[in-house]
């Protein structure tokens, strides 16, 4: 622990000239200022993104039949065929690794003919047939009644989950929806639920136009039989789907007698390859930044190298009497250190709390305005603070090493014939 009198000379050697350490410390502030922010932008523009994804189960593939292109065991090319719920069940069996597999199917589409009828209203929304698993991997909150359930699969219900969207097409204000029923394409569901989407991507006013029922109750009101549009498969969290797509599209290959080398006969949209390329990029940016602003950084601290060196320089005589009444080299050293790391670290705290303050004011911007696109929340954590630190520790003693070596080669004897 040093003295107050060791302190006191510490204060005194900074305060001598207030113009030139204020000048010092502002390249640190500075530096220490730009890498706070850059961090922070950097996690603003990840939440936005990472928004888009809207909760969905990153972990998941979408999966759909398309026109076969190459000819195959006596089945010629250019010929459509369908996913079925033996696909499903060969999946679920030879796949240990995948947790959920849900086969779907679609009625309407964005911006299609009216087909949902109540009372005098009309509309054309999407309806999903579905199994319950579906709101695990493209998550939704239930805002009245319940989700699907196993019960409704396996007793054909026919029972409908609406979006907002919906209910203001077709419901008036304030107007009980539970227990009511709507006709799609001429069959009866009653309501016993409503939803809105979590997920921004897309076009999130026509998502909340969707309509979700039992795929059995689906099935058999619509003449599907076995039939299956596409499924959504998610797989556990420590085996990525990318690893595991390409056999289950063998498995599918294999039933529907396709070609093992054609590669377009089977579509898929993998999420979690997306994310993937997401993650890598931001990981990419947060290093830019950790470089540019180190570099900044390294500006401020080669200034106070310099303005140390000049203190050393002016400090010859009172180095060279220390030296004489038996101050050893550790001592001078350690005083020279001391004070290049306080300087620093003062200034690149006060960077630190300026630029918390810019990102509260930023986030405070962001809450009182509408949404930004890909930017929401920026943000820096406790690990990014004590890496500042650190950086700041280092800068500091770096700064004060050089200087710190030339006071104590000073001989004794040629320091007190300075003037």
């Amino acid at each position: 622990m040093f003295s107050r009198d060791k302190w006191n000379e510490i204060l005194e050697v900074l305060t001598t000239n207030w113009g030139r350490t204020l000048l010092t410390a502002f390249g640190v502030f500075w530096g220490i200022f730009i890498l706070i922010l850059l961090l922070a932008a950097g996690k603003g523009l990840e939440n936005g993104v990472k928004a888009d994804f809207g909760g969905i189960a990153t972990n998941t593939m979408f999966m759909w039949s398309q026109t076969v292109t190459k000819s195959y065991q006596g089945m010629s090319k250019g010929r459509n065929y369908s996913f079925d719920l033996n696909d499903v069940r060969d999946i679920k069996s030879n796949f240990d690794n995948l947790r959920f597999v849900s086969p779907r199917n679609r009625l309407g589409g964005f911006n299609g003919g009216s087909n949902v009828i109540r009372g005098l209203k009309t509309g054309g929304f999407n309806v999903y047939g579905d199994y319950p698993e579906i709101i695990n991997q493209a998550p939704m909150d239930i805002t009245k009644g319940r989700f699907l359930n196993y019960n409704d699969i396996e007793n054909k219900r026919k029972v409908a989950i609406i979006g907002e969207g919906v209910v203001k097409s077709l419901y008036d204000k304030g107007e009980e929806v539970l227990g009511t029923y709507i006709k799609i394409n001429g069959v009866n569901f009653m309501v016993v639920g409503t939803y809105a989407k979590k997920t921004s991507e897309g076009d999130s006013e026509e998502q909340q136009k969707e309509i979700y029922v039992p795929f059995t109750a689906f099935s058999q009101a619509f003449n599907r039989g076995d039939k299956v549009g596409w499924m959504a498969i998610t797989a556990n969290d420590d085996v990525p789907i990318t690893g595991v797509k390409e056999q289950i599209f063998d498995l599918i290959k294999k039933n529907h007698k396709i070609h093992p080398e054609d590669k377009r006969a089977v579509g898929h949209f993998d999420i979690y390859q997306r994310f993937m390329r997401v993650e890598n990029l931001f990981v990419a940016l947060t290093i830019v930044a950790y470089f540019v602003g180190t570099l900044v950084l390294l500006s401020g601290v080669i200034g106070v190298s310099n303005i140390m060196l000049i203190v050393v320089k002016e400090r010859t005589r009172e180095i060279g009497i220390r030296r004489a009444v038996g101050a050893t080299p550790g001592k001078i050293r350690a005083q020279i250190l001391v004070e290049s790391v306080f300087l620093t670290i003062i200034s690149g705290m006060a960077g630190i709390v300026f630029g918390a303050l810019v990102i509260y004011g930023l986030n405070y911007a962001l809450d009182m305005s509408e949404p930004i696109d890909m930017f929401a929340n920026p943000s820096v954590n406790l690990g990014v603070v004590t890496i500042a630190l650190t950086i700041l520790i280092v800068s500091g003693l770096l700064a004060g090493l050089i200087p710190a070596q030339n006071a104590i080669k000073v001989k004794p004897i040629e320091a007190l014939r300075t003037e």
